[in-house]
């Protein structure tokens, strides 16, 4: 099929009609065309810039129409007669006053009809001029290349039409020689759609953002002798220690010429030289590397491979490119992803471009501080959620150490809502059930239709030819939740045959027929027991979470199951949480001047899917939220156990012992009274043994000072805290950064325990008809026997309660619990709980620890239903005003299976502004999400 413009292609009013859909009578235009991705783009290649080229960032012209057609029309001068704004690039028009953002998650925000497009089809014009540098060559070939346009753009140069690309998040480059002047300036002109036939495969769960996004160049080339593209590879010998560095290179030749290779390490000295003959377009070498550093995520050691071509005749340099090399070797072993020949597994996170302020215009700078983030909350692997990054994430991760899942930019999720739709079908009907009634369906509108073939064919490469020279891209992804089809089978074949040296991932492939492993999101803990153990240990590929951990709301929960599931099943291999941070964009208020992060419908976008794009371990501003902070705690590299008086210690590392750490021990003392500070009884310091990954090694317990050597203390208890931190600097964090804690309750048996202070007096009570009182001095506090609930509490005179204590199963709902949960627990009444008092009585207990107990029997249950909670609650107070509360509830009756929370509600005076608490902090806790507190 011919995907590049003829000559004769009409162009009406400055728009390329392009080809004839065979039912229809007129033409449609390329943006409504799905066999027409492209015009006159050159072929897709590795990512480097040359020596020669311009940065065309910065102030634009900018025209915005509602249509193409009202777009301005570009002349043969390339002059315009239109009204012109300024817009900067990088950016999105909608967040520089044109237009509006638009969230969806699943539901596509136009009418389905593949492949055609609204008719109000926003289309942005920008305008630029530029001179070609006087010290450029005449004889180069200049070309212009944009790394990221959204959605889909024609561009002309000095009133030329030079050619059209769609792929928002993929490359696009053009030959623009025989359009440029070199006496002088010459005018860029890009016209941008909103809409195409693209949008149909690029429904990610993200903002839609329409413009020029990533960087423009103008590019100067050497135009007779060059090298086009090159592809690294490196393998290794059996033992993992010798290497041969393969490279592939495509050559445009004139004249003969030679290519000359340098290898350098770390330390700029030369490992490696050698000069080979260019005698063919395409050139295929193998050089042996004796026991070069291996490159993994854990430690990213880098070469820099210079390439340059030289004019044989003239023994002068042509062209020189250089590329970090990173010595890895990915390979699917005993049914394990491996690197290097060792098991890695995978404690990753899905990561989307997002800026608060400036979209997917992300500066590198700010993904720089993500990856750094990262880093140093102990992840180590990236998937590239749903597209191509910036280009430059790459360098990124292969300097910082992060293995990278690199996904093709193709998503069609939309599908599934035209099909479930119009079947009535439940969301809480079974998911594999679902799946069944439309994922089929859904597929035939583009991923198993043949006319969608080359589309897809064409962001399969361009993934892998952009990228493919980065050791951190272990891993190729055919896209995410596109259904499964031919198109996909078509991906993939290309894919093994074109890059054999990594594995193919794609969730949708639920039989694993054209990828390379099982990936699944959000299983339970009981359904992924059952997919590592379907296959005993025969298993040929293993099983990964390309999402899991949902970030929304007060999530991610039961982090530490996931990974003990990991650390128990080899096949497990990990996974990565959903999702990096949270897209809010910050809008202010035009009417009040409030300014906030927006979400879904507060653009009065129509239709939206709300807050659901506020689902992140980091805030829209990127800083972490509590989540993050538990997720670093589950993934620290190494376990920590106290044995007898030893401390075992396991490194969960996949390639380094411990030596790159230290540990430092203390013990504190934690005050049961909140106006005790805790205090520091001991510290020190012990050397780590030689731990090799996955193994297991010992350390000697601390020998702590005697009890009978302190004086005398307050309640509480003591906690012996471990903390493991770098010995040096690293690329991505500094000396003593900590890298993971541990915390031991030390026992109360043993000599370190220190005793409470009892209470030898025993408070007052008074008994009414209606309450019971229990005071002593500075303290008052009442019982409600009738209601059985603690209604009165007074403090040196002062009102803590404005409403008394009482039991509660409901909480407010997150987002995550609206869509079902939230309803189930209304059916069931757990929102309108009811109490019924059967008897209350009060006992005075005279032993060693004097107190008044106050018990209440009760029967706790919502009206219409005949179910309940046969409930005890005990309320002891001392006479220093401290109470127990202790409430046993057993469920009877016909029961829900799952609460809420179950709990007791207070309603503080608003003069109380601090609350002080014993137990898991400084921050957040819950019941699946409380390890790093």
């Amino acid at each position: 099929m011919k995907l590049v413009r003829d000559e004769e292609d009409p162009i009406v009013s400055g728009q390329n009609i392009g080809t004839q859909h065979p039912a229809l009578s007129v033409p449609r235009p390329d943006y409504c065309n799905e066999q027409v991705f492209q015009r006159n783009r050159l072929p897709a290649r590795s990512y480097f810039i040359p020596e020669r080229s311009i940065l065309l960032n910065g102030s634009w012209k900018f025209h915005y129409a509602p249509t193409p057609i009202h777009a301005p029309k570009v002349d043969n001068a390339g002059t315009e007669t239109a009204q012109w704004d300024d817009i900067e690039v990088p950016g999105h028009w909608q967040l520089q006053g044109h237009g509006i953002p638009q969230y969806t998650n699943v539901i596509y925000p136009f009418p389905v009809a593949p492949p055609f497009v609204p008719t109000d089809n926003p289309t942005g014009t920008y305008r630029r001029s530029f001179t070609v540098p006087e010290s450029w060559e005449t004889s180069l070939q200049l070309r212009l290349r944009f790394d990221g346009v959204d959605s889909a753009f024609h561009v002309f140069m000095n009133g030329n039409e030079i050619g059209y690309s769609q792929g928002s998040r993929n490359p696009a480059e053009f030959d623009v020689t025989s359009a440029v002047t070199r006496e002088k300036p010459n005018e860029v002109v890009v016209r941008v759609y909103q809409w195409s036939d693209g949008s149909y495969i690029e429904d990610q769960d993200q903002w839609w953002l329409s413009g020029i996004f990533r960087d423009v160049h103008l590019l100067g080339v050497p135009s007779d002798n060059r090298v086009d593209d090159f592809f690294v590879n490196t393998t290794f010998d059996s033992n993992y220690e010798n290497a041969v560095l393969t490279l592939k290179l495509k050559l445009k030749l004139e004249r003969p010429c030679k290519i000359e290779l340098l290898l350098k390490d770390q330390d700029d000295e030369v490992c490696f030289e050698t000069t080979a003959q260019a005698t063919k377009k395409e050139l295929d070498l193998d050089f042996p590397i004796e026991n070069p550093s291996a490159w993994t995520a854990e430690e990213p050691y880098l070469y820099t491979l210079q390439i340059t071509l030289r004019d044989k005749h003239k023994n002068e340099d042509i062209q020189t490119i250089r590329q970090r090399v990173g010595f890895r070797q990915v390979e699917i072993k005993n049914g394990n992803i491996t690197v290097n020949g060792k098991s890695i597994i995978f404690r990753g996170v899905n990561r989307h471009d997002h800026h608060p302020l400036l979209g997917r215009a992300v500066p590198l700078s700010f993904i720089r501080k993500d990856l750094l983030l990262m880093k140093q909350h102990n992840i180590n692997a990236v998937r590239c959620s749903h597209y191509p990054s910036h280009p430059r994430l790459y360098d990124l991760c292969d300097e910082l150490g992060l293995w990278v899942l690199d996904e093709a930019d193709l998503e069609c999720h939309g599908f599934y809502e035209a099909v479930a739709r119009p079947l009535d079908i439940p969301e809480d009907m079974d998911y594999k059930k679902r799946k069944a009634l439309t994922f089929p369906q859904a597929a035939k509108f583009t991923s198993d239709n043949p006319e969608w073939r080359e589309a897809y064919l064409d962001r399969m490469r361009q993934l892998v030819e952009r990228d493919k020279n980065h050791a951190c891209v272990i891993i190729w992804s055919l896209g995410n939740e596109a259904f499964y089809g031919s198109n996909h089978r078509a991906m993939y074949e290309w894919g093994k045959s074109y890059d054999p040296s990594r594995p193919i991932h794609y969730e949708g492939d639920t039989k694993a027929l054209t990828a390379d492993m099982f990936s699944y999101m959000y299983p339970t803990l009981k359904e992924l027991k059952k997919y590592a153990e379907a296959e005993g240990e025969s298993f040929t590929k293993p099983v990964i979470l390309c999402e899991y951990g949902h970030a929304m709301g007060n999530g991610p929960g039961a982090l530490e199951e996931y990974q003990e599931a990991f650390r128990t099943h080899r096949r497990l291999q990990g996974g990565f949480i959903w999702e990096w941070a949270n897209h809010g964009l910050w809008k202010t208020d035009r009417t009040s001047g409030k300014a906030y992060y927006a979400y879904g419908g507060d653009f009065g976008d129509v239709p939206n899917d709300g807050g659901f794009v506020m689902d992140g371990l980091c805030f829209s501003d990127h800083k972490p939220t509590p989540g993050l902070t538990e997720l670093k705690k589950a993934y620290a590299p190494l376990q920590v156990d106290i044995d007898a008086n030893r401390i075992m210690i396991t490194n969960q590392l996949d390639f380094l012992d411990l030596a790159h750490l230290h540990a430092t021990w203390k013990i504190i003392q934690m005050s049961y009274s909140p106006s005790s500070e805790e205090e520091l009884l001991e510290s020190g310091h012990f050397i780590l043994p030689s731990i090799r990954p996955h193994e297991k090694g010992a350390v000697d317990l601390p020998t702590f000072r005697q009890t009978s050597q302190r004086t005398p203390r307050p309640p509480g208890e003591c906690w012996f805290t471990i903390s493991f931190c770098l010995n040096q600097d690293t690329v991505w964090a500094e000396a003593g950064h900590e890298v993971a804690w541990y915390q031991h309750r030390l026992d109360e048996t043993a000599e370190t325990f220190i005793q409470p202070i009892i209470s030898l007096i025993q408070p007052r009570s008074i008994d009414s008809e209606l309450f019971y009182t229990v005071e002593d001095g500075d303290f008052s506090i009442t019982i409600d026997k009738v209601h059985g609930s603690l209604s009165k509490w007074i403090i040196n005179g002062n009102p803590i309660l404005t409403q008394p204590f009482h039991l509660t199963a409901w909480r407010a709902p997150t987002d995550n619990d609206a869509a079902y949960d939230a309803k189930q627990w209304a059916h069931w009444g757990l929102d309108v709980l009811e109490t019924q008092v059967r008897s209350v009585s009060i006992e005075k207990i005279d032993s060693k620890h004097k107190y008044v107990q106050i018990n209440v029997e009760s029967y706790i249950s919502p009206p219409i239903l005949a179910w309940g909670f046969e409930t005890t609650t005990t309320y002891r107070i001392d006479d220093s005003g401290s109470i127990d509360i202790v409430i046993h509830l057993k469920p009877t009756g016909p029961a829900p299976k799952t609460l809420p929370r179950i709990g007791l509600e207070a309603h503080l005076d608003k003069r109380i502004q601090d609350v002080a608490w014993f137990g898991r902090g400084p921050g957040e806790a819950y019941s699946d999400k409380k390890e790093s507190q």
